[in-house]
């Protein structure tokens, strides 16, 4: 027999026929809220709520994947699936077109290429990225204006071994930032924040003084285990990230 973890709910729902996964994300949602399934109450198993919505256990396994990342479930393999004790609620940030973020605060864009060259990248850098010794890195710095001022410093590696596509690009007339964006998915990537110290290079290309603290974006993004850059970019002073939650 169906569980009734969802009080005869769901059976009314499955009635109504074939359920796409969406439809039983939010139906297990309400569930949450209303507390029919309490914090740290274990939830019906997969097979349970696919008899009961009458639909494939796949699309069940999709709807729960969606509130676990979500920060709803809790899903522990060969333990089950239990309501978070806290959800946790996740931001969600995007990864900028700067031009196109400039233009959104009603700016007019500019940008320079600072310097661009494809050799042998720092041990750093090839540690960050996973890369054998000697790796060959196509290393690219641009600057990006606001109505004529800094605003961003760019210093990104990118491996040509995963996007030998950049190669042919003329980055002096398009940037990395915006190409990347435009042409290349990624499948994850890791974002870390941070105050920095300007150094030489970025406090001459910002205008700001040596050693001013600055706004720095550290980002390095994959495709599946393939790195396809590291990029760091340092904000003008003033600068102030904002995002939704």
């Amino acid at each position: 027999m169906p569980s009734d973890g969802g009080k005869g709910t769901g059976r009314q729902v499955g009635r109504q026929g074939m359920l796409g996964w969406q439809a039983i994300r939010d139906e297990a949602l309400r569930r949450i809220h209303a507390r029919e399934w309490a914090p740290g109450e274990m939830i019906p198993n997969e097979a349970d709520l696919a008899q009961e919505f009458g639909c494939a256990r796949t699309t069940v396994n999709r709807a729960l994947r969606d509130l676990a990342d979500a920060g709803f479930l809790d899903r522990r393999r060969k333990a089950g699936t239990r309501v978070a004790l806290t959800p946790l609620r996740k931001a969600t940030l995007e990864i900028p077109v700067i031009s196109q973020e400039i233009e959104a605060r009603g700016g007019t864009y500019g940008y320079a290429l600072v310097s661009r060259r494809l050799g042998a990248a720092p041990i750093a850098v090839q540690n960050r990225l996973g890369l054998p010794a000697g790796a060959r890195l196509l290393h690219v710095c641009a600057l990006h204006l606001c109505d004529g001022v800094p605003y961003v410093y760019e210093d990104r590696w990118v491996n040509p071994v995963t996007v030998p596509g950049i190669l042919q690009i003329d980055l002096g007339r398009i940037n990395a930032n915006a190409w990347l964006v435009q042409n290349v998915p990624y499948s994850r990537g890791e974002l870390a924040l941070s105050a920095a110290a300007a150094d030489d290079a970025v406090a001459s290309s910002l205008q700001c003084p040596a050693s001013t603290a600055v706004f720095a974006m550290e980002r390095i993004t994959w495709m599946g285990e393939a790195p396809i850059t590291l990029v760091t970019q340092y904000h003008a002073p003033g600068y102030r990230l904002t995002t939704s939650i």
